[in-house]
């Protein structure tokens, strides 16, 4: 997905190897110029879930973990994935953005891209993403992006776009 076609020039999601997601795991960068701050605690989640799920032999290529990545400088702003490889027809995604980037619309971007994407793919039928009651700028992304609140609890909140 280097350029993610359809995608706005805004970013690219950059694919993340499964050796280079064990290395972001760790502490790394992956093999990423990020820029300062990143990358944030969320991407190193991701990039190990990736990294055990290949060392279980569970990893589905795709599926994983992309770097998204600034058009203008290729700089690493972020990640995004996918938490494994769809069950029934569902694939769940989740999005980390450095702090000194958030609020320029690459999450937004990155999110229309993958899900775009991800829709396309035989016996996908809907993406879903979850977040905290009181996580309103996750909330606007996902918004942004075309998915609909299908569940509200007292500490999560389940949106989805089919």
């Amino acid at each position: 997905m280097t350029p993610t076609p359809g995608a706005p020039s805004l970013v690219t999601l950059l694919p993340v190897a499964p050796a280079a997601a064990a290395n972001l795991a760790l502490g790394g960068t992956g093999g990423f110029d990020w820029i300062e701050g990143g990358p944030e605690g969320g991407t190193r989640i991701g990039a190990s879930l990736v990294a055990k799920s290949e060392g279980e032999g569970t990893y589905v290529p795709g599926w994983g973990i992309y770097v998204i990545a600034r058009a203008g400088d290729g700089r690493a702003v972020g990640a995004m994935g996918f938490h494994s490889a769809p069950v029934e027809g569902r694939v769940e995604i989740g999005y980390d953005v450095v702090t000194a980037a958030r609020g320029h619309g690459y999450a937004t971007a990155a999110l229309r891209a993958l899900t775009a994407w991800a829709l396309t793919q035989p016996g996908v039928t809907a993406v879903f993403a979850r977040t905290t009651p009181d996580n309103t700028a996750s909330r606007r992304v996902l918004e942004r992006a075309g998915f609909t609140l299908t569940a509200r609890g007292p500490q999560e909140l389940t949106y989805e776009r089919e």
